[in-house]
């Protein structure tokens, strides 16, 4: 009964007010009909709110979300299995299910003929321009009266999660020059096993343990020679994404670094695709080796951070001779230092530079001494919010041709 009280709606409290005012001047004026008149008001929503606040729905939901990572501006389907395991049956339901106001409208229905073990399937779809991970549920039932004078909401638990990862690109097929291309003629080929070249090695530095120590390789070459951590048949590239705050301009989708999210992550399936082992790295240093799959679901999530410079922790065995991509914002002068010593240990440096104030409505400042990503030692070309990402890709590969 209190349910069914608190679910008063306006109608149904100006039908007691009417009643009770009723009654008041029936009281004043004698007129004992008027009372039974306001009294029968009264009742009304009171006797529909005890009816409505004794049912009790047993209704369950199952929800499914197909695909649960979609890229962003796709749809994904949700599928509601829906069950009433308790004993009260409906003429009919408003069942409506929670989304973020990201994913679109919240989803309505109408269930109609809902009896004891009824059971029914119920689909939408649901579509997102902005990356993230969105909670869909729970599910919220209405229950009303047929005159619209008590309405009762009560939620049925359960949710899902859909990751929306960024949009990508597709890139063209570009010449890679140094390191490993994972294709072609310099597709990185399995040695036999047991031969001295089976095992990638470099020359020992102090701190390295002696268990890492290639006998073999250090008596051919006459110094004293440590194993590396990859093999030499591995295609391994990095992508790093400036994700500092201060480096960008713009905000939400229109911002640098959204555009940088999703070079990024065009990036990321496109080596994948040549056969690259794809290590994905953020300006904090922070990083690790991922499937493709899990690289593009911490893009759904990354945001900007604080940080003043770009670590370089992460350099070392895994980048020394290998492939690195950056997606670089403004570059200042403190950015000198852990760009050199990126460019330093990677085979191959690559570097999408974005003009970030172009983002703003201004050209790029003239600054005398401006640091620049080729005047570092890097492969690069400068973008805009015009530019195409596979036109800059495909720039870069002409520059590799003309060196």
């Amino acid at each position: 009964m209190r349910d069914g009280l608190a679910g008063l709606t306006l109608r149904g409290r100006a039908f007691i007010a009417a009643g009770a005012t009723a009654i008041v001047c029936a009281v004043l004026l004698g007129q004992s009909n008027l009372t039974r008149i306001g009294v029968l008001i009264i009742a009304l929503p009171l006797a529909s709110a005890f009816v409505i606040g004794r049912r009790r729905y047993a209704l369950t939901a199952g929800r499914g979300v197909h695909p649960r990572m979609v890229a962003a501006g796709q749809p994904a389907r949700i599928d509601l299995d829906l069950v009433n395991e308790g004993r009260s049956s409906a003429g009919a339901l408003l069942v409506e299910d929670q989304v973020p106001y990201a994913l679109g409208t919240r989803p309505r229905f109408v269930l109609q003929g809902i009896a004891r073990q009824w059971r029914r399937r119920v689909s939408y779809q649901v579509r997102s321009d902005v990356r993230g991970r969105f909670e869909i549920g729970p599910l919220t039932i209405r229950i009303a009266d047929p005159f619209g004078l008590v309405e009762i909401r009560r939620a049925v638990p359960g949710t899902a999660p859909l990751v929306v990862t960024p949009r990508t690109v597709a890139l063209p097929r570009t010449p890679i020059v140094g390191g490993w291309s994972g294709s072609g003629e310099h597709r990185p080929q399995v040695f036999a096993a047991g031969s001295a070249e089976d095992v990638s090695v470099r020359e020992y530095r102090r701190g390295d343990e002696l268990r890492r120590v290639h006998w073999r390789s250090s008596a051919r070459m006459g110094d004293l020679m440590v194993r590396r951590e990859e093999q030499p048949w591995e295609a391994r590239a990095t992508v790093l994404l400036d994700n500092r705050l201060r480096a960008h301009r713009g905000q939400g989708l229109g911002s640098s670094f959204e555009y940088g999210v999703v070079a990024a992550a065009s990036l990321v399936l496109h080596l994948d695709q040549h056969g690259y082992a794809v290590r994905l790295v953020l300006a904090d240093g922070s990083g690790a080796d991922e499937t493709s799959t899990a690289v593009l679901e911490r893009l759904a999530l990354v945001s900007t951070t604080h940080h003043a410079s770009i670590d370089v922790g992460w350099t070392g065995d895994q980048t020394r001779g290998g492939l690195v991509v950056a997606v670089l914002g403004g570059i200042e002068q403190h950015d000198v230092v852990p760009l050199k010593q990126i460019r330093h240990d990677a085979g191959t440096a690559l570097a999408l530079v974005l003009d970030v104030e172009q983002w703003v409505g201004r050209g790029t400042p003239d600054v005398d001494g401006a640091p620049s990503a080729t005047a570092l030692g890097f492969r690069s070309v400068t973008v805009g919010p015009r530019d195409r990402l596979d036109s800059a890709w495909r720039d870069l590969g002409r520059a590799g041709r003309n060196r």
